[in-house]
């Protein structure tokens, strides 16, 4: 646990009021203290002192976390508009200056080796996305569409080697729609709405 919160004997993940609250506590003890004859008296005294800069420090550090992840989130926000655009460079670029790599980073650098045509770079990305927030639909729907875009992939691959047709006539009657292609344009069509960040996929 930080020195700071351990001072004040409270969780690192205490909310503000629970913080501010013991801080007044400690204060109001503290400054009664600090009257007292002799020994006791300097060390209420030294103890008020610690409480005043640990509160500061500990409300300081909250600040600044508080303006990373906004800061964050606007410029996760900038690299999901350049995906829009189709401006891959720059999105990845913007995606490189990142210190911090939260899911959302992962699943938008997935969309980056997506539209780079790196599927499997993407699902990896996908994958890390999901580890980190498992509860995340947006991530897992990609993810599952992706894996029937490669299956389907490898199956018309392992057609095409074994001189089988990779298109039949499924239909009963003598009609000419294709299954498998109806298939395959309803899996692209998934995994690019997801990926394309349109449609309110993102």
């Amino acid at each position: 646990m930080n020195e700071y919160y351990r001072f004040l004997g409270v969780d690192e993940n205490a909310t503000d009021e629970e913080i501010e609250a013991r801080y007044k506590e400690l204060k109001k003890k503290y400054e009664e203290d600090r009257w007292l004859d002799g020994e006791a008296g300097n060390e209420g005294a030294q103890n008020l002192t610690k409480l005043e800069a640990a509160y500061a420090e500990i409300k300081t550090a909250r600040a600044q976390k508080e303006r990373e992840e906004t800061g964050g989130s606007a410029a996760l926000e900038e690299v999901a508009a350049l995906l829009k655009e189709n401006k891959v460079n720059e999105a990845q670029a913007k995606l490189d200056a990142f210190n911090e790599r939260n899911a959302e980073w992962h699943y938008l650098q997935a969309c980056v080796f997506y539209k780079k045509n790196w599927t499997n770079e993407s699902k990896k990305q996908l994958e890390i996305a999901i580890e980190l927030d498992g509860d995340n639909k947006k991530y897992r729907e990609a993810y599952g569409k992706l894996n029937a875009k490669n299956d389907y992939e490898k199956r018309s691959a392992k057609n095409e080697r074994e001189g089988e047709p990779v298109y039949e006539d499924r239909q009963m009657g003598g009609g000419n729609a294709c299954s498998q292609c109806i298939s395959c344009c309803y899996t692209y069509l998934c995994v690019d709405c997801l990926f394309s960040l349109c449609c309110g996929c993102r």
